[in-house]
C-alpha cells in the first residue's frame, strides 16, 4: 500500500507546498502497520492519517484501495472529503471577515439583510453571527436541500432562498436559548459572509483561506473524475462502492459552508497547523485572539465552540476536536494546542463503523505523538 510520512523538512523548504513536501518523502512511519490493522478491522476501504505540528505536517500514511472490488491502492496525494470539517475553515474565514471589520461576531441577520420579506417577524432575526456558527440560532439540522436548489439560478441567491425558507419558520426558540446542531444556520453564516464581502463563499475560501496557506488541492463536491477510479471512490454506510462518483455525487452544493471541501491530507494538515500556530502566535490568517475565539466554546456548559467542540482531555489538556461525513466519506481532527499537537485522519466510506475506526486511529497517533 501506498505510505509516506515527512520529519523536519520546514526548515529549509518552509516555502513549499504541504503536498509537494509530502510527495518528496520516503520514509514509512512506525505505525503504519497498525493503521493497516484498523483498516482491515473494520473492514474500510482506505484509511489515511497525520500526525501535525504548529510547524506543519510530521508523519503521514494511507493504505487500502481507492474502490472496494479494484485492486487500485490510494495514494498519499489523494484527495479525502472532509464533510463537517468544512465548519471549521467557514468559521477561519468569518474570523478574518471580523477582523477585516466587515462584519462582527455580533452582527444579525436583521442587520445584514435588512430587506428580506418576514425579517421583521422572524425569531431568527436576532440571530448572530456567532448564534449561527456556534449552533445556538435555533435552526433545524437541515431545510430540504432539493427544494433550495429550485429557490435560485445560481449558488449564491440558493443560499439566500435558504434564507428565505428560516424566516417562514415561526416557532424558532429565541436565539441562544437552544443548542441544535444545524447546517442550515451554517449556511445562512456563509451567506451572511458571501453578503458582506460581495462574493461567493467558495471565492472567498480560495481566496483568504486556501491560497493564504498554499493549499492547491481544495475543492468542493464529491471527488474524482465520473467513472474513474482516480481518486477515492465514496462508499455508503453498509461498505459498498455508490454507484456513481465525482463532483456531483455529494451535498448539494448550497450547504457548502456546513460540509462539502475536499483536499489533500497534507493540504488539510495545513490548514490544522495553521490553527496549531495561531494558537502560539504565528498564525497566517488571524490574530492570537481570533484563533482563541474560534477554540473557546460559545456558552458555559455546552462545548461547541466556533466549527470545534472546546473540550478538556488527560492527554492534551484543552484541545477542540471535530468529525465529518456526507454520508460516504468520514474524518476526524484533533488538536492540543498546549502540546502543539493534532491528528487528522479520513476514510471513503460513511458509517458508524468509520467513526469507531476514526477514533481508534484517533487513540493511535495520540499514541504515537504524544
Amino acid at each position: 500500500m501506498t505510505n509516506h510520512t515527512r520529519r523536519s523538512l520546514l526548515g529549509a523548504a518552509a516555502g513549499l507546498p504541504f503536498a509537494r513536501l509530502l510527495a518528496e518523502a520516503d520514509e514509512t512511519p512506525s505505525w503504519h502497520g497498525s493503521l493497516e490493522g484498523i483498516r482491515v478491522r473494520y473492514g474500510l476501504p482506505a484509511l489515511g492519517a497525520a500526525i501535525v505540528s504548529g510547524g506543519g505536517l510530521v508523519a503521514a500514511s494511507v493504505t487500502g484501495v481507492r474502490k472496494k472490488g479494484s485492486d487500485v491502492a490510494a495514494k498519499i496525494d489523494d484527495l479525502w472529503h472532509l464533510g463537517s470539517n468544512t465548519k471549521a475553515m467557514t468559521s477561519t474565514l468569518a474570523a478574518v471577515a471580523v477582523e477585516a471589520g466587515r462584519i462582527r461576531w455580533d452582527s444579525t441577520v436583521a442587520e445584514v439583510f435588512p430587506k428580506e420579506k418576514n425579517i421583521k417577524k422572524s425569531p431568527l432575526a436576532g440571530a448572530t453571527l456567532t448564534h449561527l456558527l456556534s449552533h445556538w440560532s435555533g435552526l433545524p439540522a437541515n431545510p430540504s436541500w432539493p427544494v433550495v436548489v429550485r429557490l435560485g439560478d445560481d449558488v449564491i441567491s440558493q443560499r439566500g432562498g435558504a434564507l428565505r425558507m428560516a424566516l417562514e419558520l415561526t416557532d424558532l426558540p429565541v436565539p441562544g436559548g437552544t443548542h441544535l446542531y444545524s447546517n442550515w444556520g451554517y449556511t445562512i453564516a456563509g451567506h451572511m459572509l458571501e453578503e458582506t464581502m460581495d462574493l461567493s463563499w467558495e471565492e472567498l475560501m480560495r481566496r483568504a483561506i486556501f491560497s493564504k496557506l498554499g493549499i492547491e488541492t481544495a475543492g468542493f463536491g464529491g471527488t474524482g473524475t465520473p467513472g474513474k477510479i482516480d481518486q477515492p471512490w465514496p462508499h455508503g454506510k453498509d461498505g459498498n462502492p455508490i454507484p456513481k462518483n465525482g463532483p456531483t455525487v455529494d451535498n448539494l452544493p448550497p450547504l457548502g459552508p456546513a460540509g462539502t471541501v475536499h483536499m489533500s491530507l497534507a493540504d488539510w494538515a495545513g490548514f490544522i497547523a495553521d490553527q496549531l500556530a495561531g494558537r502560539a502566535g504565528k498564525g497566517k490568517l488571524l490574530k492570537t485572539a481570533g484563533y482563541e475565539h474560534l477554540h473557546t466554546a460559545a456558552q458555559p456548559g455546552e462545548p461547541y465552540a466556533l466549527g470545534w467542540l472546546d473540550l478538556e482531555r488527560s492527554w492534551g489538556g484543552r484541545v477542540v476536536s471535530h468529525n465529518g461525513s456526507n454520508t460516504m466519506n468520514y474524518s476526524v481532527a484533533w488538536l492540543a494546542p498546549e502540546k502543539d499537537f493534532a491528528m487528522i485522519a479520513c476514510t471513503n466510506q460513511g458509517s458508524e463503523d468509520c467513526r469507531k475506526a476514526l477514533d481508534d486511529v484517533a487513540g493511535l497517533l495520540i499514541g504515537e505523538g504524544l
